[in-house]
């Protein structure tokens, strides 16, 4: 059998959970860092996720606790959306991927994992990054500790919207 060894992400597993949406409980907090919320916009924010499909996986997410993104206002979509834009210009700066997969999982049958909130996703993509792990093992490698990643992004960030 392979072993693959995250010990940081121990933390994660075994640590304690918060009562309630995470996308309202994080905000209402005064550590973002902790929480990885890398900029606080009027509507919405930029949070890295937790759980990444790769290095660098951030979400986009309002305030309001909605779970439809047709209940967006006019300021929330158009603020999401110049977010997405910053955080693809923050990623590829301190990490040069080819490309982006940049969607909404609306619903928990499309994949959501936090179906109640809803949240845009800028997943960095490089080129022959599904590799035999991904393929064989059913295992995703992240390379980077979140918080590094982190102290990596947040001066880039607060320098694109500053």
């Amino acid at each position: 059998m392979e072993r693959l060894w995250a010990p940081w992400r121990l933390e994660y597993i075994t640590g304690e959970k918060p009562e309630g949406c995470i996308f309202c409980v994080f905000p209402s907090q005064d550590d973002d860092e902790k929480n990885h919320i890398l900029y606080r916009g009027k509507y919405a924010y930029i949070i890295m996720n937790a759980f990444p499909y790769s290095n660098g996986h951030l979400l986009i997410v309002p305030y309001r606790h909605l779970g439809d993104l047709s209940l967006l206002n006019d300021e929330e979509s158009l603020e999401i959306m110049q977010l997405a834009q910053v955080c693809c210009k923050a990623l590829k700066e301190i990490a040069g991927p080819d490309g982006f997969n940049i969607g909404v999982n609306q619903g928990a049958a499309a994949g959501a994992g936090i179906a109640d909130h809803v949240h845009m996703h800028v997943v960095p993509r490089w080129s022959g990054d599904t590799n035999f792990m991904t393929v064989l093992g059913d295992v995703k490698v992240i390379p980077e500790a979140l918080g590094t990643t982190y102290k990596k992004l947040k001066p880039v960030i607060d320098g694109l919207v500053g």
